[in-house]
């Protein structure tokens, strides 16, 4: 089944290419204190400079390496874009699973309460709580990254929530799941052993969905000052310093704002890949 898999995955030249652009950004970021300068190094006589062999994105007003803190601020991104993933898998398998299993009142429940949390504005929300940490007694919080990628992931696990649901409804009624009730096997068993393993396919393309999505979050959140503050940096607050600085060095806003591309759309390649690949009515 796996060689199945890889095969179909390897047909799909945009997701190949995706994934290969992903490992080295992914890479990078892990190898950023190795292969390059410290991000918060200050240098008088190097501000704003342009592009050079030693800077190859240039330096900032303070005469920080800009290559340097995008790939030190890529760990922070992909780390809150998988943290919130995580997050949301946990939440939304678990409910998306009960909900289609169960069904009846329980079911009913869950989806009003999916319903509810699809009301909640996520942006607004997470402005909320950066302002709130701010300037409140949660002020030792600032600067983390776990509140921002908690949030992020409990309200963004609806969809896949639905998803879960879909899909467990569909397979509780094949006839290996009346087998394995008719063998005595416990409800529990039968949604981690038998129907679990029916949802990972679309469960796997919607978390690589997810991480998209979040990390495009976190950057929008961190642009409008109110996520990761500096001097961490971030993709989104890399943005935001840039701003001021964008006709004269453009390369300050490149930087970061290819990272985001880059990483987004060989996100959404992969998913893509994985959809046809864990498509079981695709071609062999």
């Amino acid at each position: 089944m796996l060689d199945l898999v890889v095969r179909r995955f390897m047909r799909h030249k945009l997701a190949v290419a995706g994934l290969v652009v992903l490992a080295v950004l992914i890479l990078s970021a892990i190898l950023a204190p190795v292969i390059t300068m410290d991000p918060d190094a200050l240098s008088v006589s190097e501000r704003k400079q342009g592009p050079s062999l030693w800077h190859p994105f240039g330096t900032d007003e303070a005469g920080r390496d800009i290559f340097a803190r995008t790939l030190h601020g890529g760990r922070i991104s992909l780390t809150i874009g998988l943290a919130a993933t995580l997050v949301a898998l946990a939440i939304g398998t678990a409910l998306g699973a009960a909900a289609g299993y169960f069904g009846g009142v329980l079911d009913a429940l869950l989806m009003r309460l999916t319903d509810a949390f699809l009301c909640f504005p996520q942006l607004f929300v997470l402005i909320v709580l950066g302002t709130l940490i701010n300037a409140t007694a949660l002020r030792f919080l600032q600067g983390s990254i776990v509140p921002i990628a908690v949030v992020i992931g409990v309200l963004s696990w609806m969809g896949l929530a639905r998803l879960v649901r879909a899909t467990f409804l569909s397979l509780k009624e094949k006839e290996f799941v009346e087998a394995a009730r008719a063998a005595g096997g416990s409800n529990a068993r039968i949604m981690l052993r038998h129907v679990l393993p029916g949802a990972v396919g679309p469960i796997v393309v919607q978390a690589s969905l997810l991480v998209a999505a979040s990390i495009i979050t976190e950057s929008g959140l961190s642009y409008l000052g109110y996520g990761v503050q500096p001097p961490t940096a971030t993709w989104g607050n890399l943005l935001r310093d840039a701003q001021p600085h964008m006709q004269q060095l453009p390369v300050f806003a490149i930087a970061p704002g290819l990272m985001i591309f880059l990483t987004v759309i060989s996100i959404n390649f992969v998913g893509d890949g994985l959809r046809d690949a864990l498509d079981p009515y695709g071609r062999r």
